[in-house]
């Protein structure tokens, strides 16, 4: 018996929500032998073309003909330099966002990361009621407070130093402080740019691929931009795939595709199911992280990560519909 779309959307959610903290985080504390670690803005650099090269090649699919295709990119894309330059703000929050994701999983543990990046929900909903005009009834608001008592529990074991043991050598001392700054960052920036989002595709019906598209570019052009501002002495150094292994790439892949993919199968998705996908994938990386990383959870942090999953999963319920039922007819 085959996966409904419903049950197709969460495996994707979770497993993509799961294994690209995973992944990340592994990258960036295991080195072998001899082996330089990676440029991350290189990494997100590569991520965008990627993205970029896969929605053309999607696009190419959809008009069925190559000279159908170069049409719509010259009037969709180049010929409207205008649009492209809407997407500069969300994309440069973007560019900053995957790259603070970096110096996130450099320094917190995956599952301590993905607890703490629920905070998201907290800055969208805020940018929401700012820039969208929408409004917050109590349970949401109630839903938010729980959020952020439990990624203050979770913290709590973060900062005392109880998470860092891990199995495998880091490649450099961790601070858990720069990572929750990095994460707390990293949300802000996530939420303004996906209420910008919004705000922009509810007044135009171009494809989500045009815009991919018009955000990968100007995305690209920022993170090549920070490459070269702050990464420019290990490039000239060792050329900006240095430290690149399989693992990297993967990762490169699953940033890049990863969100398109979480993008066409969140349609299917209602808000119920992705909060339980998001307390899936908490317990995913908790318990992955138990046995790759070494990872030894303390009370504090398993009840405020509780917490955290209760919190998203009320946030995206709206009880007034859930107490009001379905309505009969007479």
């Amino acid at each position: 018996m085959g996966l409904t779309r419903k049950q197709l959307s969460l495996v994707v959610l979770v497993v993509q929500n799961s294994t690209l903290v995973l992944m990340m985080r592994y990258s960036r504390i295991v080195q072998k032998a001899g082996q330089p670690m990676y440029i991350a803005s290189s990494a997100v650099f590569l991520a965008e073309i990627l993205k970029i090269l896969a929605c053309l090649a999607v696009m190419w699919h959809q008009q069925e003909s190559f000279g159908r295709f170069i049409g719509v990119v010259r009037d969709e894309i180049l010929g409207r330099p205008r649009d492209t330059a809407l997407m500069l703000i969300p994309s440069g929050l973007y560019a900053l966002q995957n790259n603070l994701l970096y110096v996130a999983l450099s320094n917190l543990e995956a599952a301590t990361f993905q607890v703490t990046y629920q905070m998201k929900i907290l800055s969208t909903a805020i940018f929401s009621v700012v820039l969208l005009g929408r409004s917050l009834n109590r349970d949401k608001w109630l839903a938010l407070v729980l959020l952020m008592i439990g990624v203050t529990m979770v913290q709590s074991q973060s900062m005392s130093g109880s998470n860092n043991n891990t199995s495998t050598a880091p490649a450099h001392a961790q601070s858990p402080f720069i990572g929750l700054l990095a994460v707390i960052t990293s949300c802000i920036s996530s939420g303004f740019a996906g209420c910008y989002f919004e705000k922009i595709l509810k007044t135009s019906d171009t494809s989500m691929w045009v815009r991919n598209i018009q955000l990968g570019i100007s995305g690209a052009f920022f993170s090549l931009l920070g490459m070269l501002v702050y990464d420019m002495q290990p490039l000239r150094e060792g050329g900006m795939l240095q430290g690149y292994d399989w693992l990297t790439w993967v990762v490169v892949a699953n940033q890049a595709l990863g969100g398109l993919l979480v993008a066409i199968v969140v349609k299917y998705a209602d808000s119920i199911l992705k909060g339980f996908a998001t307390s899936l994938s908490i317990i995913v990386s908790g318990v992955i992280s138990f046995y790759l990383f070494n990872f030894q959870p303390t009370l504090p942090f398993m009840l405020g990560a509780i917490i955290v999953m209760v919190a998203s999963y009320l946030y995206g319920i709206d009880f007034s519909k859930h107490l009001r039922g379905p309505i009969k007819p007479h």
